[in-house]
């Protein structure tokens, strides 16, 4: 095997009820007495003095994370309902239904928060509403991008945020005589050491998770060339082609193993069956008791030859949305809650369960001698690949449900050798774009 693969310039690789009781008709119940037209009235007027008890209702929260998250989000509202005599129920968001008070979308289904736009209000407005005042002015900027209207108005809280990183097995490195703490900061400087760890015996030496996320969202915003801009889709750029030109030589080299378009690679890592992946930032969670892992962090490698050199990543993930049409008294506890979750100790937790990024500068500071070590430094690869964020509003490819379908479908073409890099990314974004001009709704970066 070559110990060095030159990456093509434009080349291959792009989800009656029926009666409780079956009454014998030959059994007919005996007749009530007729009422007298005193207590007829004197009923009616009672029936409109006890209305049906609002404030003892459940004020729901929605979701659709898997088991585990599902298990530390249900401990975050035991906690908030125990500390602050709160009634908030976690339950299951399926697609299609309508949205509850609070509702925890992940980047994945975004796409449903912009098609029913008329359920959901802003969370100033929310505020507002409430009477609550809430100081949201210490939000980090680079979380900011999706989540703040024209005028700098906070419209959704970015409460579980990762960004894409670079996981690496120092114990594989070890075997591949690679050192452990230099991990490759390029693109290019990794496919050296690839082949190293595949002769090494690795016969995955790099996968991914999250494909059209991390190498066409945050290949091309570290590349500098956005994957959208104002609504059109602008992936099939040079840049872009080369690098999925390039994933299609490690693929045909077996440097590079693609397991599925979410987080299938990730359960590869976590085997010990991987050297490297590229995955939310938040993965150092799931990655803790990996087999046979000690776990290297480093941010997302990039491409050394684009103009203007690396560029920040992006942020993003679950975001608590507001349902539109609940009482004051319902928003007011929505406001107890986004207070809860934005208070230091809270945020640490968040990360110590779920992993994602802490929201405030405040929290980030507080993190660095609470959290356990790899978790720190996953958190500072993360703010380092952040730094210098826009907190412009930017619309994900990965986040269009359709559109996110048909880049992974062109993608899957490209690393297989089935269609050139350079076609598979001019269909992408025509068949993409087909999609955002037949639901404009979609072009939105929020809803707002």
């Amino acid at each position: 095997m070559p110990h060095s693969l030159r990456p093509l310039a434009i080349a291959a690789g792009l989800a009656l009820a029926f009666p409780a009781l079956a009454a014998d008709p030959a059994a007919k119940p005996a007749a009530k007495p007729a009422a007298k037209p005193a207590q007829k009235a004197a009923a009616k007027a009672a029936a409109k003095a006890e209305p049906a008890p609002v404030g003892s209702a459940d004020f729901e929260l929605s979701h659709n994370l898997g088991p585990e998250g599902e298990k530390h989000l249900q401990a975050t509202v035991d906690r908030f309902n125990k500390e602050t005599g709160g009634n908030l129920k976690l339950v299951r968001l399926e697609k299609g239904d309508k949205p509850a008070g609070l509702n925890l979308v992940r980047r994945q289904e975004m796409s449903e928060v912009l098609s029913q736009a008329k359920y959901f209000v802003p969370l100033h407005e929310m505020l507002a509403k409430a009477g609550v005042k809430l100081d949201t002015s210490g939000l980090s900027s680079d979380l900011k991008a999706n989540v703040v209207d024209a005028k700098g108005r906070l419209v959704a809280l970015p409460v579980l945020y990762s960004t894409p990183v670079l996981f690496y097995n120092k114990n594989a490195f070890r075997k591949a005589r690679l050192d452990p703490e230099q991990p490759p900061r390029t693109w290019f400087e990794m496919q050296g050491m690839l082949d190293k760890l595949q002769d090494a015996g690795y016969a995955c030496p790099y996968t991914t998770a999250w494909p059209v996320w991390v190498h066409v969202d945050n290949v091309s915003a570290v590349s500098g060339l956005p994957a959208t801009d104002k609504g059109q889709l602008t992936f099939n750029g040079l840049p872009q082609v080369k690098h999925v030109a390039m994933m299609a030589t490690w693929t045909k080299a077996n440097y590079f193993k693609l397991f599925g378009r979410g987080d299938e690679a990730s359960k590869k890592f976590h085997a010990g069956e991987c050297a490297m992946i590229t995955t939310d930032s938040r993965e150092h969670i799931d990655f803790r008791e990996a087999k046979g892992v000690e776990l290297g962090v480093a941010p997302m490698p990039f491409h050394d030859d684009v103009y203007g050199g690396r560029r920040p990543s992006l942020a993003d993930g679950a975001t608590l949305w507001v349902g539109a049409g609940r009482s004051p008294a319902e928003y007011k506890q929505a406001a107890k809650f986004v207070s809860f979750l934005l208070a230091p100790d809270n945020q640490i937790e968040l990360v110590r369960s779920y992993g994602g990024l802490p929201m405030t500068a405040a929290a980030r500071a507080a993190a660095r001698s609470k959290i356990l070590q790899d978790g720190d430094q996953t958190l500072q690869a993360a703010y380092a690949s952040l730094k210098g964020a826009s907190a412009a509003p930017m619309t994900h490819v990965a986040g269009i449900d359709p559109v996110r379908v048909i880049a992974s479908e062109e993608l899957e073409l490209a690393w297989s050798d089935k269609e050139p890099s350079k076609a598979a990314l001019d269909k992408a974004v025509n068949r993409g774009q087909a999609v955002l001009t037949a639901k404009p709704a979609l072009k939105k970066a929020q809803p707002f």
